[in-house]
């Protein structure tokens, strides 16, 4: 198990939502499974909730028929967000989970190895196959001291994106350790976790500890702990440490997750929404010290305060604790439990005004809002502003409104409501289950292997750190198309270029896109690839990838090149044509080939395996599993 090195893993669990979850059904229908082989699959409905026409209410249908089809737990529409939710029903120490929604990583608070990938990675988990990953480094940041007052888990996880970026993760698993984690409770590991996605790690974990083992005693689960911590002395590949004592309130300003700052630095900007929610800040606490900062006081008039409850156990416990009375007497607006506006379902920002919000994104126009200004921050910070108007550093309130540092206290034990938990059916009814498919579902494309000779048009040159977001829109309009794949190409890459589905669809033969670093950050959705896949992209070249939508490409017969020579990358241009002769003999015989662009020659590296290069040839994993099961 060497770094870098592709290593396969046994997969326990799977956990699908329906903004990508409709993919992978069709893929297990494509694959013609019977039933799941993991030891437990649960699909959730938290992303697409808006019911604006007949589309999003389809697909839940089919959502749910397909659990029942193949063997999986459902969780219904307004029932919560995946993360959090199955943190209380399903998580425990030791497991392996995939997921296909990238902040699947948040579960390593419980001391699970969680990991975010694409929809086929999860379809062929359900069928028994393992996950291949390359083997990360690991990354152990030593945490010490206790968080001061007005200072979160929140400002723990923008600390590392402040000092490291969206990059700095890449080809890592970040592991917690120190004296310091005596003081932060599983939800608020949690959070720390949750946004390890947004600095490009293949996860986060942290140790089964006490924390862990209070959390599951109080979600009535007790006998699933496990302790699991790490060998005193352990050594990691790479060392970290953060004194939790010297943090200060941190925002991260548009438009991206790493662009970090303290709080004091950027007071005074005009604020005219507040978003409390998101599997970034799922947990009761966090919503309780919104209701405690906010108590007896009213919002300021210019700002709108939006609650996302993370779920309708979250949202019960804070009708009995006495939050919620406070919230609705504060003038804040309660919505349902799910992810929201955090996937730009809803809560669209007014243009030119500021949003802040307790998520972990803020890539360009993901809020639904074209040319949004969006901040991320934690509870304390979105609190303070949503009482002045103003990005605001909450120590500043204990002076300017009085109000003390709130330390809600917890309840013994959670809600636990199991209603809107719908278990698998026995093999014998499941069976018989059909599918329910509306007129906006279609098939799985069938697609061409790429041909051995690559001669085609560089529609688009990208800069860096282009999201998955930029690749395919998410957003109201846009994701109820989740399951009809010729209608949702039609948005490929519109944020960048409006132009692009029309002259995909002239260049006949295929196309190429080159990009710059971190090429494809940010949600695992497999539309980014599936889309323009249809639109007859073949290749992506890049100075390098972001880990899943790299995983993604290659699992759908797109081949991901990066630059020999990052400096070629400057002298490539539109609509210059890319020239591969013998690809295939070339992608068998070595990471590099040459190719020619434009009218010069250009040296490029993949770093598939032998098992990806026949994954590509063949034109994905699907038809490569096809072929070998002939």
């Amino acid at each position: 198990m060497e770094p870098g090195s592709e290593v396969g893993l046994r997969v326990d669990q799977t956990l699908t939502q329906d903004a990508t979850g409709t993919m992978v059904m069709l893929e297990l229908e494509a694959m013609e499974l019977d039933r799941v082989h993991t030891e437990l699959s649960v699909q959730y409905v938290d992303h697409n909730l808006l019911q604006t026409d007949e589309k999003n209410p389809d697909d839940h249908l089919f959502l749910e028929s397909a659990a029942q089809r193949f063997g999986l737990w459902f969780s219904k529409a307004g029932n919560g967000v995946s993360h959090p939710v199955h943190q209380a029903h399903f998580g425990r120490p030791g497991v392996i989970m995939i997921g296909s929604d990238s902040h699947t990583c948040a579960a390593g608070a419980l001391g699970m190895l969680a990991i975010g990938v694409g929809g086929l990675e999860v379809a062929m988990a359900m069928a028994g196959q393992p996950l291949y990953v390359a083997m990360p480094e690991i990354w152990g940041v030593e945490l010490t001291g206790q968080l001061p007052d007005w200072v979160s888990a929140k400002d723990v996880v923008l600390e590392m994106l402040r000092r490291h970026g969206v990059k700095g993760g890449a080809g890592r698993i970040i592991e917690y350790h120190g004296e310091g984690l005596a003081h932060l409770t599983a939800m608020d590991r949690h959070v720390i976790a949750n946004m390890g996605a947004e600095l490009g790690a293949t996860t986060s974990i942290f140790p089964a500890d006490d924390a862990v083992r209070q959390y599951l005693e109080a979600v009535g689960r007790g006998e699933d702990y496990t302790e699991i911590v790490a060998d005193n002395g352990a050594e990691y590949d790479v060392t970290e440490h953060i004194n939790l004592s010297e943090l200060e309130p941190l925002i991260a300003k548009p438009t991206s997750p790493g662009n970090v700052i303290p709080v004091a630095e950027v007071t005074d900007e005009d604020v005219a929404q507040v978003v409390i929610g998101s599997s970034a800040n799922p947990g009761l606490r966090d919503f309780a010290v919104v209701a405690e900062i906010l108590d007896g006081q009213q919002a300021h008039q210019g700002v709108s305060v939006d609650i996302n409850p993370t779920s309708r156990e979250v949202l019960a416990d804070l009708i009995s604790g006495g939050w919620l009375t406070s919230l609705v007497g504060s003038g804040a607006r309660i919505h349902q439990s799910g992810c929201l506006g955090c996937i730009g379902m809803g809560q669209a920002p007014a243009s030119g005004r500021n949003s802040l919000r307790t998520m972990p994104r803020n890539f360009p126009g993901r809020s639904g809002t074209e040319e949004d200004s969006v901040w991320l921050c934690s509870p304390e910070t979105a609190s303070a502003a949503a009482l002045t108007g103003k990005i605001t550093d909450p120590r500043t309130l204990e002076d300017s409104h009085g109000i003390s540092y709130p330390r809600p206290e917890m309840p013994e034990t959670y809600s636990v409501i199991n209603d809107m938990l719908l278990p698998p059916l026995e093999p014998e009814k499941a069976n018989k289950v059909e599918l329910v498919k509306g007129p906006n579902i279609s098939a799985l494309p069938d697609f061409e292997p790429i041909p051995d000779q690559l001669s085609a048009p560089v529609l688009l040159v990208m800069g860096d750190d282009v999201s998955t977001d930029e690749i395919m829109r998410a957003g109201s309009q846009v994701l109820p198309y989740r399951s009809n794949i010729p209608k949702i190409a039609e948005f490929s890459f519109t944020r960048i270029d409006k132009t692009y589905p029309e002259r995909a669809h002239q260049a006949k033969d295929g196309h190429v896109v080159v990009g710059g670093d971190n090429y494809g950050q940010g949600s695992s959705r497999e539309h980014a690839v599936i889309a323009p896949r249809y639109l007859g992209l073949q290749a992506v070249i890049a100075k390098s990838f972001a880990r899943i939508h790299w995983q993604n490409l290659a699992n759908f017969g797109i081949l991901p090149l990066e630059f020999d020579d990052p400096s070629d990358y400057d002298e490539i241009s539109q609509d210059d044509q890319m020239l591969v002769d013998d690809l295939h003999e070339a992608l068998r015989a070595g990471r590099t080939l040459t190719a020619t662009i434009g009218d010069r020659e250009v040296k490029l590296n993949h770093r598939l395996s032998d098992r990806q290069v026949d994954m590509v040839l063949a034109g994905g994993r699907i038809p490569l599993t096809a072929q070998q099961s002939q």
